[in-house]
């Protein structure tokens, strides 16, 4: 099965990082429907094509060995919305990363705020699967994000502690990788409006150099999901590495605006330089 490799360590990483979850909202139809027209949408986007976008989409798992084949034309690729923590075993219900991998994902969410929430995730086994990310080959999004709006500083050292908390553990089982970090306050998931660009950006800034300065993570980024939509990626810092989307990129018109967004970005970045 052929599909587009995640950027090794080493080499030269996408200048913006555009992440899709489809959660539970769509069917299996529905999804290849909506993966073809992404790969439409990647497969005439110059800075997808050229690299300088890396896009992925995180469907539902039965649908992952069709996304895989649909995206892939395109240069865009897939992942899983979670692992379990064990490559294979009597785990009645669960999928390992080694079956992920072997269905061509590149990439499994792991610690989002719904699975903290309505599974009761906690930071040790948040920590065992981004190690089976690591180990199968997969690129973690690792989901971190502070419960209710305060400072950034407070949420600069409370998502911190998530992030060491994961990856000290993930690295005691096992050598790193790299990482992308989504940062998703818990209290914007879901909310009609995102944080503010000024509050992102503040955040984003602190856990970029912390995420970097870790162990095996220098090619790592942090992007930002919770109610991220069209508009957002052009008032952001430059720290930002790009967005993690929700409902908002389920519409594909949306998503293409979202990526024509992107595009500016990197052009008045090249300007700048």
């Amino acid at each position: 099965m052929s599909h587009p490799a995640s950027p090794a360590a080493g080499t030269a990483s996408p200048k913006v990082i555009i992440g899709i979850s489809l959660k539970m909202y769509f069917g299996y139809e529905r999804t290849l429907e909506y993966c073809r027209e992404v790969a439409g949408i990647a497969a005439a986007h110059a800075a997808v094509q050229s690299g300088d976008i890396e896009l992925f989409v995180l469907p539902a798992l039965p649908a992952l060995p069709e996304a895989v084949r649909i995206l892939g034309t395109a240069g865009a690729a897939a992942g899983a919305q979670d692992i379990f923590w064990e490559d294979a075993g009597a785990f009645t219900g669960e999928v390992g990363g080694k079956t992920v991998a072997e269905l061509g994902g590149r990439y499994a969410e792991v610690g989002h705020a719904e699975r903290r929430r309505i599974f009761g995730e906690d930071d040790r086994i948040i920590g065992l699967k981004t190690a089976a990310a690591y180990r199968n080959g997969l690129t973690p999004v690792l989901c971190v994000g502070e419960l209710q709006q305060g400072s950034v500083e407070e949420a600069v050292t409370r998502c911190s502690a998530e992030i060491d908390a994961a990856l000290n553990r993930a690295q005691s089982l096992g050598p790193a990788a790299r990482t992308i970090v989504a940062y998703e306050p818990q209290w914007a998931i879901g909310a009609p409006e995102p944080a503010t660009p000024a509050y992102i950006s503040a955040v984003i800034t602190g856990l970029d150099a912390h995420l970097r300065s870790l162990p095996g993570q220098a090619d790592s980024r942090v992007i930002y999901g919770g109610s991220a939509g069209p508009g957002l990626i052009l008032e952001l810092d430059s720290a930002v590495a790009g967005l993690f989307l929700g409902r908002f990129a389920h519409d594909p018109r949306a998503l293409n605006t979202i990526l024509d967004e992107a595009g500016q970005r990197l052009a008045a970045k090249k300007v700048a330089a």
